[in-house]
């Protein structure tokens, strides 16, 4: 059961997520942050950190953030970055790239 970043954090990242998280699975993309779920050990203390309440455990996503499961998975793959399960924010530049969805809701929001 990975967490799932949704759409409060688009233009926000505030980036205490990726400072708790203790296996660096949380990735910077251009508008918001991502967790790579293979990566994630579902400790959940970036719930307990994130500002804008932007994050849930999968199996808790209202009906309206549900999207935003396959939205973070995606984000890594070849559509998006490429990057797969990249091992760490370490290894990893931060991408200005977002996941197709989250454009068309950030610009739906502006």
């Amino acid at each position: 059961m990975p967490y799932v970043v949704t759409s409060a954090c688009i233009d926000v990242k505030d980036g205490a997520c990726q400072v708790s998280c203790p296996v660096d699975c949380i990735y910077e993309g251009g508008a918001m942050m991502y967790i790579q779920p293979e990566e994630c050990i579902n400790c959940g203390l970036c719930v307990s950190v994130c500002p804008v309440k932007a994050i849930f455990a999968e199996v808790d996503l209202p009906d309206d953030l549900k999207p935003f499961e396959e939205v973070n998975a995606a984000f890594f793959g070849d559509q998006v970055t490429g990057w797969g399960s990249p091992g760490g924010v370490s290894m990893a530049p931060k991408s200005t790239a977002d996941h197709p969805y989250v454009l068309n809701l950030r610009n739906r929001l502006s």
